[in-house]
């Protein structure tokens, strides 16, 4: 039988075994998995037990648990493919150069993502965006997503007044980037399967979806349409929250209306600070050149308390975005005082008495190890006087946090191989690695990439759900470029079929 993509093999034949915290007595042998109803049945040497039904010969590949990515804007990430890509614009006026000969969008935009101008040596300013753009309204979005620069088209046409640089930074940022994002369902679910098709060719079989919008119809509507690709865990915002509480949302519940379970009520989504790279996450030290500048909390901590007493009440858990260290502690603070349960998502900077408190709070740290790679010379320029620790990997895990890994997408691809490497190695394109004892094990940085994360990593074994993929190279053994380059060849998402080379 040949099989293809949506089909359910009984048998994955002549595979090796990888993940962590194994307790089969397999080591590298080559086995047979054996599957029904979505589950893993019986695990034997291969060729050991009979091979009833469709079988899937991995010929000695290797068989991981299933990759989750714990932190992805959808929607955003799926109209990246639109988008002009901006990562390679060296300065304002090439970035600008670059969105003047883009051609519009249907709707007679242009957008661009991507640009980082932290380190530019002139700064953007909308003379020079007007100048390469003219009257079409352009929209350029940062890597971060904390700011966007606009021509004055672009302006007048969302209601801002024009200024000398044409620079919206968090809430206004925001609202751009929900405009650009509100494209007909008929233009976004496409280019969603898409995105999630990609995903499966990468190993993964599930997500965290943290688009800024009321998530659950959308979930609905594209599992209605035939959406079977992933698993997804969508967040609620906070001027959502009213309404989830309303409707009796909790979290790990079906969406409603959905034709299947594919899609669960995640955690309530708080953003609490800015970013890196705009100098707005929230720092115990001044930023360089501007000693007033702490960054700025943009949630106090009695509303952060209050938003997380009701979603707890409700049976929500929480997603903190906090990349700052004074953020980090406020949300830290907000969990004892709560009893909430989640997540902070990011904790790129963290005060060496706080990295033990995760792991004694019980919080989990959804971190995205790509962006130590990508922020590296910011860091040590932009963070270099603070005292707290940047990207502190192997410190929370040393002290017992649970790590999940995910991407931020489309601040970095969503490619869960990429993340890993980064965790292990710490460095890409060539490059020395950055603060390689913050660097994490093999073992560690793949469970983190599944849905348990490190502290709870999915593992391969009878009963368990066959959330699968089969890749070219051991995970633990593989260097870095094969971590990086990692070929998978099938993915299977409760036993079927979503990807197969």
């Amino acid at each position: 039988m040949t099989l293809q993509r949506g089909d359910r093999p009984d048998v994955l034949a002549n595979v090796r075994l990888s993940g962590a915290e194994r307790t089969d007595p397999f080591l590298d042998e080559p086995v047979d998995v054996h599957l029904a109803d979505g589950f893993v049945v019986d695990i034997a040497p291969a060729g050991a037990l009979a091979r009833h039904g469709a079988v899937l010969d991995a010929r000695g590949a290797w068989l991981i648990p299933g990759l989750w990515d714990h932190h992805v804007h959808v929607v955003q990430w799926a109209l990246a493919a639109q988008r002009e890509p901006l990562g390679g614009a060296t300065s304002a006026a090439h970035a600008a150069a670059i969105m003047g000969a883009a051609a519009p969008l249907p709707d007679g935009r242009r957008v661009g993502t991507g640009f980082r101008d932290a380190l530019w040596s002139e700064p953007p300013t909308l003379e020079t965006l007007d100048a390469a753009t003219g009257e079409v309204p352009t929209y350029l979005i940062n890597a971060d997503v904390h700011s966007v620069w606009l021509n004055t088209a672009a302006l007048r046409r969302e209601g801002f007044e024009p200024d000398g640089t044409g620079i919206l930074r968090e809430d206004p940022a925001f609202e751009i980037s929900r405009r650009l994002n509100a494209v007909p369902a008929q233009v976004a679910d496409p280019l969603v399967e898409r995105m999630a098709r990609d995903a499966a060719a990468r190993g993964v079989v599930g997500l965290v979806d943290l688009d800024m919008a009321w998530n659950e119809e959308a979930w609905a509507r594209r599992i209605g349409r035939g959406f079977d690709t992933l698993r997804v865990e969508f967040g609620i915002y906070p001027e959502f929250l009213d309404r989830a509480v309303a409707e009796g949302l909790q979290t790990g519940d079906a969406a409603r209306g959905a034709a299947s379970d594919l899609a669960r009520v995640g955690p309530l989504k708080v953003i609490t600070d800015g970013s890196l790279g705009t100098r707005t996450a929230a720092t115990s030290h001044a930023y360089p050149g501007d000693p007033h500048n702490h960054g700025m909390l943009t949630v106090d901590s009695a509303t952060l308390v209050d938003l997380m007493t009701r979603a707890t009440g409700a049976g929500i858990a929480s997603a903190i975005h906090a990349i700052g260290d004074v953020a980090n502690s406020a949300a830290l603070d907000a969990f004892a005082a709560t009893g909430a349960w989640g997540t902070i998502e990011h904790a790129q900077l963290v005060a060496h008495a706080d990295i033990p408190r995760f792991a004694r709070l019980g919080v989990g740290v959804s971190v995205q190890p790509e962006h130590a790679i990508d922020d590296r010379d910011l860091t040590d320029t932009i963070w270099a006087e603070q005292t707290a620790q940047p990207y502190p990997l192997r410190s929370l895990d040393d002290s017992g946090a649970n790590l999940l890994f995910g991407s931020d997408a489309p601040v970095s691809p969503l490619d869960p191989w990429a993340a890993m490497a980064a965790a292990v190695f710490r460095t890409r394109d060539g490059r020395e690695p950055w603060q390689a004892a913050q660097s994490v094990r093999a073992e560690v940085a793949l469970g983190a990439s599944t849905h348990g994360g490190s502290a709870a990593p999915a593992r391969i074994e009878p009963g368990a759900r066959a959330d699968l993929a089969v890749c070219a190279h051991d995970p633990l053994a593989a260097d870095h470029e094969q971590l990086r380059g990692m070929s998978v060849t099938a993915t299977l998402l409760g036993g079927r079929l979503t990807h197969l080379a």
